[in-house]
């Protein structure tokens, strides 16, 4: 059987000296290269998805892929993947980089300048490590084998603006539509989403900021399921903590979230850390929220044009949200559009605090009275971003009926952000 080998190179020249070395080995079905971090991600997602046999059995990742780098890189294969054997091809072959690669997950590292029998003698034995690997895989129970669910942060532009609310209401939108959710509390200093939801946890992210290999029995231990059936991921008690949960750790955390959840939505707070800078960076959709009011707008202004200068986001990739709206206030979305240069969501929420006061101080916002203005508005936003299943009936009625809320959707999804 011919061994299915994925190369993940950016460097053009890099692409042309891999590939034709890799097409000289016996029994080798190289496959058209990647080019990017995210490229590969995404190719191994979708084969996952059709089935895990159709997963190459070896990966062979260039030290000059991007934008992410390679051990981290890496590392999330070996997460996400684990019946994919990963090899770093590299031009420092020392034992540092060596044990490096070997803690994110590498199978295997290869020296720069590439010799033919050395990378032979590798993806062989990776190959074959990958084969019993599959051979096991439907024998155990500590292995992820999800295909990556949908990530979206909620960050605010200031303190106050509801950034809480919307990520709990997204969340529980998403879990009562029948997608598996979890809900990741990543204002690491003064977060309280287990306040707004009655929950009394000892166990916090910080539990999993330490480990290595976050196996699925790990993850399970450290989330609490709350009555409404989403996984709650809670900051810790003691705010000082939050120091620990590094960008790298984050990075895996969600990889993990995203391994065992269809839905991971991720409170960033206000206040931006290099944790929640991380989650930002690997979401697949960034909500910052903003209520229309000059300072709040100028705050998402702000934080807009630094997730650019730091490159954790594009303005164009970032979403704002527009809570309390009122036909009354001078500040419109498509006034704070202009502003910040970013699509506004298509669902706006209304401003209706007298609504949410009685579940907020009770801590039971997931007994928000369905007729709510509010709790609607932001389940809407739900569909609007994709997080909630649609049964197929629906889909096709939307269709035929020419729903406005479909067309809106689908024109937001077309249209970036």
């Amino acid at each position: 059987m011919p061994t299915r080998i994925l190369p993940a190179v950016g460097d053009v020249d890099a692409v042309r000296s891999v590939t034709t070395l890799l097409s000289q080995l016996p029994d080798a079905e190289p496959v058209a290269p990647v080019v990017d971090s995210t490229q590969l991600i995404d190719t191994l997602a979708r084969l996952a998805a059709e089935s895990v046999d159709e997963l190459p059995e070896v990966v062979v990742v260039h030290e000059r892929i991007g934008p992410v780098p390679a051990l981290e890189l890496i590392r999330e294969v070996a997460l996400r993947f684990p019946a994919v054997g990963v090899i770093l091809v590299t031009s420092d072959a020392g034992p540092g980089l060596f044990q490096a690669a070997m803690d994110s997950g590498a199978r295997g590292l290869v020296a720069l300048p590439l010799s033919y029998e050395e990378l032979a003698n590798r993806v062989q034995a990776v190959a074959q490590w990958s084969v019993g690997v599959r051979r096991h895989l439907g024998h155990t129970g500590d292995v992820f084998t999800g295909v990556g669910g949908t990530v979206v942060t909620v960050s605010g532009a200031k303190g106050g603006v509801g950034t809480t609310v919307t990520a709990v209401q997204l969340a529980l939108a998403s879990q009562a539509s029948g997608r598996s959710t979890a809900l990741v509390d990543m204002d690491l200093q003064t977060g309280d989403v287990a306040s707004y939801l009655d929950v009394q946890f000892r166990r916090s992210v910080v539990d999993l900021a330490a480990i290595a290999d976050i196996s699925p029995r790990v993850l399970a231990d450290a989330v609490f399921r709350h009555d409404t059936g989403v996984a709650l991921l809670l900051a810790p008690g003691e705010g000082e903590r939050g120091e620990e949960v590094t960008d790298r750790a984050t990075r895996q955390i969600v990889s993990a979230l995203r391994s065992r959840y269809e839905t991971v939505v991720i409170d960033c707070g206000a206040q931006m850390s290099g944790a929640g800078a991380a989650a930002v960076e690997m979401a697949d959709r960034a909500l910052l929220v903003t209520t229309p009011d000059v300072v709040a707008v100028r705050g998402a202004k702000r934080t807009v044009r630094m997730w650019d200068r730091l490159q954790i986001r594009k303005a164009e990739e970032t979403t704002v949200v527009v809570n309390r709206n009122s036909r009354a206030t001078e500040i419109q979305p498509p006034l704070i559009q202009k502003i910040t240069g970013t699509p506004v969501a298509a669902t706006a929420v209304p401003a209706n605090f007298k609504e949410l006061q009685g579940a907020v101080d009770a801590g039971r916002l997931h007994e928000l009275d369905s007729k709510s203005a509010v709790k609607q508005a932001l389940w809407g936003l739900a569909g609007e971003l994709g997080l909630v299943k649609v049964p197929e009936a629906d889909r096709k009625g939307s269709r035929l009926r020419g729903d406005r809320g479909a067309v809106s959707f689908r024109r937001r999804k077309d249209g970036g952000g």
